[in-house]
């Protein structure tokens, strides 16, 4: 099903935030339960069953599929440094199961905008993070199955960030929303891999290597549509895949209003087409830059980030 039959059979309420009349509805920010805030502070990530729609996971699975046919940001091993992103025509598999890694999806579709202040997910991202914040990046990877790659883990933020931890009490600089787009059942099968409590101290504590494999580390199954809320701290990674499929998921990553953003050197021009809310989360201050621009915050930062998603 292409995008315009999806935007036409899909209920009004699907992305918007509306109350099913199109109407958007002023709402409530939700927060942790007892239990998400212990397993916060904590464990460092917490999942959540369901965050998608079946019928969002096939849209977005779909999507995915256009979009590795597309020119985008890939990562370019011996082109470019580690963690840098350059600009290809396509991705270099083209088989939907093969690997991707894609970053910056905003330009792609509509829906991919709209999942940044996702209700229900947005809201917890909020009470964790507080108001003053910003969106950083989008990213789609896909695992291949393949008896090759042995998994990895990592903290996000480069060198630099994996040596500024928080105490249980402190808000995160940065954190992900990873969602689910493929079913992951058993071990070895692309898992979502992380080491419970790493965000809180220097981990490991004798510089070994880390892999999906060391004792400690917990493979998390999950259901398409799940969304894992996880630390920019917390030691992670993907799990070799040997199930025989594809694991597909999108990231989305926001950062404390003073760190640059991962994606954008400047606020994007697509942001006439975004709400308010989200035109804030994209950068967009209501001003040009001026030196104290993202440290000190527009006065309405907590209006816009806590009032409706229109």
């Amino acid at each position: 099903m292409g995008p315009t039959d999806f935007q036409r059979k899909r209920p009004n309420s699907f992305f918007n935030g509306s109350d099913g009349t199109g109407v958007r509805r002023m709402r409530n920010i939700r927060t942790l339960t007892g239990a998400q805030r212990i397993q916060w502070e904590t464990d460092g990530y917490i999942v959540l069953e369901g965050a998608l729609s079946q019928d969002e996971v096939a849209f977005f699975s779909d999507e995915l599929d256009e979009v590795r046919k597309k020119p985008g940001y890939e990562p370019r091993p011996g082109e470019l440094p580690r963690g840098h992103y350059g600009w290809v025509d396509h991705a270099d598999d083209l088989n939907p199961d093969g690997f991707m890694d894609r970053r910056d999806l905003l330009t792609y579709h509509t829906a991919f905008r709209d999942l940044i202040d996702r209700p229900k997910v947005f809201d917890l991202i909020v009470d964790i993070m507080g108001p003053y914040i910003l969106f950083s990046m989008s990213q789609a990877i896909v695992r291949a199955s393949t008896d090759i790659f042995p998994g990895y883990t990592h903290t996000d933020g480069g060198e630099g960030l994996r040596r500024i931890r928080v105490t249980e009490t402190s808000r995160p600089i940065a954190m992900k929303a990873m969602y689910l787009l493929s079913d992951v059942e058993g071990q070895d099968a692309g898992n979502f891999t992380v080491f419970p409590g790493s965000h809180l101290r220097r981990y490991p504590e004798d510089n070994s290597e880390l892999t999906p494999h060391t004792p400690g580390a917990v493979q998390l199954e999950g259901k398409a549509g799940d969304c894992y809320l996880f630390s920019h701290a917390l030691w992670h990674g993907p799990a070799p895949n040997h199930s025989g499929k594809g694991r597909k998921t999108l990231l989305y990553n926001y950062c404390q209003m003073f760190v640059r953003s991962y994606d954008l050197g400047q606020v994007p021009a697509y942001v006439g087409e975004c709400t308010p809310r989200q035109r804030r989360l994209l950068g967009d201050l209501g001003y040009d830059f001026r030196p104290g621009s993202y440290f000190y915050v527009p006065e309405d930062q907590e209006e816009v980030i806590y009032g409706a998603a229109a």
